[in-house]
């Protein structure tokens, strides 16, 4: 039994099941969700690329902020708490970096909150002992530092719903093949949208992610003092909800190729959802963080000095390093438009962070 037959028979049992709890069967089902399958996921062998796998220089600038923050935490001991950690390159470039400040890296701790068991296993594999796992941050006790994620939240699973007379949610259920089905939007939903004053056009299609205003409470019940980074794609919400955007901006990803067939391949290929920055910002503030700053992933490298190391790389030997500066290219053109970083703060005296120096209204 594959996990198709498997969504099929629940539907058969239960009913149709809302898009959020299909796509999260999809990713994150035991054993058979794309997430949960053990499958090679990133690079070229896998279905998409992320920064750190692009560049080490990545995690390197990433590192530089980091060390920024610690200095406004009074060099005191900090804990680094990284969500989904993938591959686990992006630790692995950040300690690197800060092994440079060894007053930083002796006092630092590095804590992985991460709820696969294959990527855990991964990771356990080859980062080193500086470095612990948990299941959720509150295991974790009160976080002194940084709380980092790079692309975790576009893979929350998402209500997806409809401007109808009024507004709908959408099912999924089955007939012959995976169907669509409306039903009235709960009132959570609707004061998602009321709380931001987003109104919708009629038969206007778009994506909740109540994940992510769980996930932001929960960081700031476990943040005593420090940051949230939070880096991924997706846009501010006057953008998001731009009336060209009507059909929602849900993407699947298999084989480096992007589709929208939700209902085919299912577990075996990447469901992303763009990230309402705005609504991260309005549910954090709400939580006790505020707004440190909102920028693109190309100017927060550049900020924090990635252009000196592709002058570096094109003035000494630009031929053998052809590879270097086009990382750092895709880095900035490529994902540096598409990518944007959140930088939020508690219990931290108002400064200017190096990389969120360019910022952009929320």
């Amino acid at each position: 039994m594959d996990l198709s037959e498997i969504i099929q028979l629940k539907i058969r049992s239960d009913g149709p099941v809302s898009f959020h709890d299909f796509m999260e069967m999809a990713l994150y089902y035991p054993s058979f969700g794309y997430y949960n399958s053990g499958k090679s996921k990133i690079g070229k062998e896998g279905d998409f690329y992320t920064s750190p796998i692009v560049s080490s220089l990545f995690g390197e600038l990433i590192g530089k902020q980091i060390e920024e923050m610690w200095m406004a935490l009074d060099k005191k001991p900090s804990t680094i708490v990284e969500y989904g950690a993938g591959t686990g390159s992006l630790c692995n470039d950040i300690l690197c970096n800060l092994k440079n400040n060894p007053t930083l890296y002796e006092q630092l701790s590095y804590c992985i909150v991460e709820k696969g068991e294959a990527l855990r296993k991964n990771q356990q594999s080859h980062l080193p002992e500086k470095v612990s796992w948990y299941n959720s941050i509150s295991e974790i006790g009160p976080v002194n530092g940084c709380v980092l994620s790079n692309e975790l939240l576009d893979n929350f699973a998402v209500h997806r719903v409809k401007m109808e007379k009024e507004l709908m949610e959408i099912y999924v259920d089955y007939n012959n093949g995976f169907c669509e089905v409306l039903r009235p939007a709960s009132r959570e939903l609707k004061n998602y949208l009321n709380e931001q004053h987003i109104e919708l056009p009629y038969g206007y299609v778009t994506e909740i992610n109540l994940e992510a205003i769980e996930w932001i409470k929960e960081i700031s019940e476990s943040l005593e003092k420090g940051f949230v980074l939070t880096i991924d794609y997706g846009y501010a919400a006057e953008e998001l909800y731009n009336p060209k955007r009507n059909t929602g901006t849900i993407v699947c990803y298999k084989n480096h190729q992007v589709n929208t067939s939700f209902y085919t391949d299912i577990g075996s290929q990447d469901i992303t959802a763009h990230v309402n920055f705005s609504a991260l910002s309005h549910w954090g503030k709400k939580a006790g963080l505020e707004c440190s700053g909102f920028t693109t992933q190309a100017n927060f490298l550049r900020s924090l000095g990635l252009m000196n190391y592709l002058r570096n790389f094109e003035l000494r030997d630009p031929e053998n390093n052809r590879a270097a500066i086009w990382q750092i290219q895709k880095l900035l053109m490529d994902m540096g438009t598409k990518f944007k970083v959140l930088i939020q703060q508690k219990n931290v005296k108002s400064l200017m962070l190096t990389g969120i120096q360019f910022g952009m209204p929320l």
